[in-house]
């Protein structure tokens, strides 16, 4: 790539941070020699005292990475991988211990909540103060004033100090000021879930903008559908280095592929739930159309529950099944064998494998859990357990939402189902028909 056509460069960057231990503080002379001649007394004091000794830890180590002009990238990663370091390297909020970073163009960053405000002034003070640090003149600050205020929607706290905003004012402002004063390469951390829903949309709509303007945009997210949504590359984080680059569809792939939760299964243990007169439930699990048990599962596929049950009695009212869960504790559906009688699926003496599959496109992101349930229909119950993490075959599963077309569909909604529903609009012929 020519430097031309870059916009960041990135060489054999690290950031270390030092943990543990007493800060480093400035001293004055007295406070040296004040110091030197206590140590030796706290020796011999002390003798067994142990020392404040400061461990180093590498946010960022050997990161190589080269960003083009106008390209839109996704920052992927788990929870302390490194990514919001990185992006504060590259805003220059704080220095790269190794490395070099070349960066070509004005960075207007929304990282964490009112970084780069000043806590005494107001909103409007803070708009000329961020176009001033972004190198742009009052002129062209004031070009884009009606603008940005327009899009923060805080007109009527304006000339409020804006140390009494609240997250939500700080959120719009800060995204508002990064996004218009015309930055050629915008980064934008995950903080955009402070805001609602609708201004989340807002926002993505403008990044969209942005990126339709051929500037550059680095976007760390945990939602991957909004890196599907929003970015034409990714790139993979992990322990501060990068672990893939690709498109964003391989990236997000590669991502979800290496987030395997424990296996989604109950298999017992020699002491099988049940009656030995009736039923006994040996195994459950939660699989995916190929048959793993590696979550997480993707919304836009199907799963598979499956039950393996030792009948050693027939009887009409067996009722074998599950409820399906949602994190919160809410059961979303009870799904069991009785129902229409040209439905009930025929079991045999001996041990049976029951499967009930769960439509894909269902399901929103999130952890669930399917909690076994067997019993004599109407008579007495045979297995059966609480909606707890201990509930007793219990099986726990987390699903990632990939499954949206919308352009605004990464916007996490609220919920456990995210089942598409079809809308249809007609005109009304006339007012009278409305009533």
């Amino acid at each position: 790539m020519t430097m031309g056509t870059m916009a960041v460069r990135i060489v054999g960057l690290g950031k270390r941070y030092r943990i543990g231990g007493q800060q480093e503080k400035y001293k004055t002379l007295r406070d040296t020699i004040v110091a030197g001649l206590k140590q030796p007394i706290a020796r011999v004091r002390h003798p067994g005292a142990v020392s404040h000794r400061t461990e180093t830890l590498w946010a960022l180590r050997g990161i190589d990475l080269e960003v083009g002009e106008g390209d839109v990238v996704g920052i992927v990663g788990r929870n302390g991988a490194g990514k919001s370091t990185l992006l504060k390297v590259l805003s220059r909020i704080t220095d790269p211990t190794e490395g070099r970073v070349e960066v070509r163009g004005r960075v207007g960053s929304l990282l964490e909540v009112g970084t780069g405000f000043h806590q005494e002034l107001t909103g409007r003070e803070n708009i000329y103060l961020n176009g001033a640090i972004l190198g742009m003149s009052r002129a062209d600050i004031s070009r884009k004033f009606d603008e940005i205020v327009a899009f923060s929607e805080i007109e009527r706290f304006l000339e409020t100090p804006v140390k009494r905003y609240s997250s939500g004012m700080y959120v719009r402002l800060a995204f508002a000021v990064a996004a218009h004063l015309e930055p050629e390469i915008l980064v934008v951390d995950e903080v955009l879930s402070v805001g609602d829903l609708s201004f989340q949309r807002k926002c993505l709509g403008k990044m969209e903008s942005v990126a339709g303007e051929g500037r550059t945009v680095l976007f760390v997210s945990h939602n991957m559908q909004a890196v599907l949504g929003l970015c034409s590359r990714g790139v993979e984080i992990e322990a501060g280095r990068v672990k893939f680059e690709g498109s964003a569809a391989d990236t997000v792939e590669h991502y979800i592929a290496g987030q395997s939760a424990a296996p989604a299964l109950f298999q017992s243990d020699g002491s099988p739930l049940g009656s030995e007169e009736d039923v006994q439930l040996l195994s459950v699990r939660v699989a995916s159309a190929s048959g793993s048990t590696e979550g997480p599962f993707r919304s836009s596929e199907p799963l598979d529950v499956l039950m393996d049950v030792d009948v050693h009695r027939l009887d009409e009212a067996l009722c074998i099944g599950f409820d399906l869960v949602s994190n919160f504790g809410t059961i979303l559906r009870s799904y069991h064998t009785t129902g229409p009688a040209h439905a009930w699926p025929q079991l045999a003496l001996g041990r049976n494998r029951l499967r009930c599959r769960i439509p894909a496109r269902l399901l929103n992101d999130g952890r669930f859990m399917v909690v076994p349930r067997v019993s004599l229909h109407c008579i007495r119950w045979v297995v059966n357990s609480d909606a707890g993490s201990d509930a007793h075959g219990a099986v726990a599963f987390d699903v990632v939402r990939d499954h949206s077309e919308s352009p605004y569909g990464w916007v996490r909604q609220p919920g456990a189902i995210a089942l598409d529903l079809a809308w249809e609009a007609a005109p009304l012929a006339t007012r009278e028909s409305a009533v």
